[in-house]
């Protein structure tokens, strides 16, 4: 790794004190440590917003480098057989492809996944959220993130691809098995479940689109099926595996951002109380809005993304070759105080709140209007129907999944009040 002459700094992505609160260590790093080194994940790090925004535009770093040189020109070891169906399912998505292939997907990705079609869903997402409180909270104690963040984008992402509900319970375990092996430390174990995930996965989606290209229906598997664009189509490896991103990525950011934003203000209860007092009101979602921006700012569920270095470059005095992997840390660059004013307070009134929560440039995420709805309506709707809701234990008042590219509480438990 070329930007060894850097700081070198461990990130302790794996302790439990560092996930449960990042932000005191990344407000020190971002202070004296600004770029660095961790010879652990073998990454430069970025700490600040400048920084991480100019990585996310610049066209000399990429999700991929695959696309320009072999992996011996890279320097990279052989593919890991262990993981060859992740591996495979990880390099043909949108999110991992760079130009001219990512240009050519999202175009006809967003042909079906169109915000007519986002928007569309709000009364559906509104009569889900109302069946889900219904009851919750009348016999005491209950776990807000299984019994309140976890169904609805999971209901909601299957009802839009079409997805029948009797399959449903099984896509949680499945994206949570595939997403770990994000994380810098993953072992054989981990592996051998994202791998049945994504075998798994792809036969059911398999099944669904074969069937759709038969007896198309009102979903978004059919107008994936359907989408053309100048003759060319989502061959059908390609709809599988947009279908498995979708599906990962349509849950992961909503049920964790709905549980971590819900967290941070009933710890400071004067910002819940405020949008209690919103919420009957009929013209309340702009208010619940602007909150979702602020909340997924000031904890960020996707703490730490990566850049693949595409050309040789400097950074920061680091000379980098092709192939480097640079990683970003968005929850860092959200609470720079050279981009924030006052930026380890929660303010609900913010703005402009140019939070780097779902990215920026080409890889900006196709998904954040359906996000940002989801964790809107979701939390307008709980204000309304519990507005006396607090901890059970405000001194220990989570238990995080360990993760922390994707960080999120395993389990939350609350009491209506």
């Amino acid at each position: 790794m070329s930007g060894e002459n850097l700081p070198h700094v461990r990130l302790p992505v794996e302790d439990p004190d560092f996930v449960r609160n990042p932000y005191p260590l990344l407000t020190e790093l971002r202070g004296t440590q600004p770029v660095f080194f961790d010879p652990d994940m073998n990454r430069v790090v970025l700490t600040r917003y400048a920084d991480i925004s100019a990585a996310l535009r610049d066209k000399r770093f990429g999700r991929s480098a695959l696309h320009r040189y072999s992996r011996d020109e890279l320097g990279w070891p052989p593919p890991d057989p262990a993981q060859v169906h992740f591996d495979a399912f990880n390099g043909n998505h949108l999110l991992d492809s760079e130009p001219p292939k990512h240009t050519r997907l999202r175009s006809l990705v967003g042909l079906a996944f169109t915000p007519r079609r986002v928007e569309g869903l709000q009364t559906r997402i509104e009569s889900i959220l109302a069946g889900q409180l219904c009851g919750l909270g009348t016999s005491g104690a209950f776990d807000l993130v299984a019994d309140y963040a976890e169904p609805l984008p999971v209901t909601v992402i299957s009802e839009l691809l079409g997805v029948p509900e009797g399959d449903r319970a099984l896509l949680r375990p499945w994206s949570a098995a595939i997403v770990r092996l994000y994380e810098p430390s993953t072992g054989p174990q981990a592996q051998a479940a994202a791998e049945r995930a994504v075998l798994d996965f792809s036969a059911l989606l398999r099944e669904l689109s074969q069937q759709r290209r038969l007896e198309p229906q009102d979903d978004l598997i059919t107008a994936l099926v359907q989408a053309e664009d100048a003759g060319d189509r989502l061959s059908e490896q390609e709809l599988i595996d947009t279908c498995i991103l979708l599906l990962n990525a349509g849950h992961e950011a909503s049920v964790n951002g709905l549980a971590a934003g819900v967290l941070a203000l009933l710890r400071e209860r004067e910002h819940w109380d405020a949008l209690v007092e919103a919420a009957p009101r009929e013209d309340s979602l702009p208010v619940f809005r602007r909150a979702t921006e602020e909340l997924l700012r000031y904890d960020t569920p996707l703490p730490l993304f990566e850049r693949i270095v595409l050309e040789p470059l400097e950074l920061h005095g680091a000379a980098l070759k092709p192939g480097d992997r640079v990683s970003l840390l968005y929850a860092s660059g959200n609470r720079d105080p050279l981009k924030f004013a006052e930026p380890d307070a929660l303010n609900l009134n913010r703005g402009p709140n140019p939070h780097l929560t779902f990215g920026l440039g080409i890889h900006y995420c196709l998904g954040a209007p359906l996000a940002r709805l989801e964790l809107a309506l979701s939390l307008r709707a709980l204000c309304r129907a519990l507005p006396g809701l607090r901890l059970v234990n405000p001194d220990e008042p989570g238990q995080y999944t360990g993760g922390f590219v994707i960080r999120g509480l395993a389990r939350l438990d609350v009491v209506a009040g």
